[in-house]
């Protein structure tokens, strides 16, 4: 089925979030049981500006909107999930996301160079592959760690949904259930993948400059960053309309890292997603 949009979104509180060419849409499970839909109409931001579809500089303004987008999904989740009278504000969602992003960035980013003169000595290997290979171990092993917690597996079950019913929209089947239910939890557009995909091209971009000192090295990487993340984006968007075999090796790794970050959804959070998407998609 040719696509001139793709569709995407990401789980949230007790629901999902769909995105599409005019509008983004948030379908939540409520307290009370019942389905609930926030239809927000807006396009996407690298629709806005010429110079916003520019390779890696639409990368880093998609990031950018992925980030800005998500807060909002999570607040709107979290406000609709719960008990009405527990409600979270907006400057307590942006804390919260803000804090994340400071952990993220320190222990995916920072933590890898500080420790690589330690590590490297120790097996007698390049520096910049080392301090990719503790990349890719630190985020799996913390996937792996939360993917444990109770409270955790109830979003691994609607990003899983997510998927299914992104695929089955690929795929040109209806967005029934039982449809839904037959295709993979893994998808190659998957913010996993985006995720092991920083960790690989951050060894390649990094190796351009040297074995600086410590100081050096952590502001070259933060300046760095929202590069690496442009480019990033770029190839996740390319491997999702690709089908080459080379494409796919490449990406091979985020999808086995999804095996942590997915379980197979229920019924209800199949439809919950089937909700959100069918939300999006324009009426003809």
């Amino acid at each position: 089925m040719a696509l001139s949009f793709s569709y995407g979104g990401q789980a949230v509180l007790e629901g999902v979030m769909m995105r599409g060419p005019r509008s983004r849409a948030v379908a939540v499970r409520t307290f009370s049981g019942r389905v609930h839909v926030e239809v927000i109409p807006g396009t996407p931001w690298h629709t806005r500006s010429r110079l916003y579809r520019w390779p890696v500089v639409r990368g880093i303004v998609g990031f950018a909107e992925t980030l800005a987008i998500g807060v909002e999904a999570l607040l709107l989740s979290a406000n609709l999930s719960e008990d009405p009278g527990d409600h979270l504000d907006k400057r307590e969602a942006v804390l919260a996301v803000a804090l994340a992003m400071v952990l993220v960035i320190g222990l995916f980013i920072l933590l890898p160079t500080v420790l690589v003169p330690v590590i490297g000595r120790a097996f007698g290997m390049a520096p910049h592959l080392v301090e990719g290979g503790l990349r890719v171990l630190i985020l799996t092993g913390y996937l792996a760690a939360i993917s444990r917690m109770r409270e955790v597996r109830r979003v691994l079950e609607y990003h899983g949904a997510e998927h299914q019913v992104i695929h089955a929209w690929e795929h040109g089947r209806p967005l029934e259930v039982a449809e839904v239910r037959q295709f993979a939890l893994l998808h190659p557009r998957c913010g996993t993948s985006f995720l092991v995909m920083v960790a690989l091209l951050s060894v390649l971009l990094f190796s351009f400059f040297g074995w600086p000192s410590l100081w050096q090295r952590i502001l070259l990487r933060l300046s760095l960053l929202p590069v690496v993340a442009g480019l990033s984006y770029e190839v996740i968007r390319w491997a999702g309309r690709s089908r080459s075999p080379w494409v796919q090796a490449l990406v091979w790794p985020g999808l086995q890292l999804q095996k942590l970050t997915t379980r197979p959804p229920d019924d209800g959070q199949v439809q919950v997603a089937v909700t959100a998407l069918q939300a999006v998609i324009p009426q003809r």
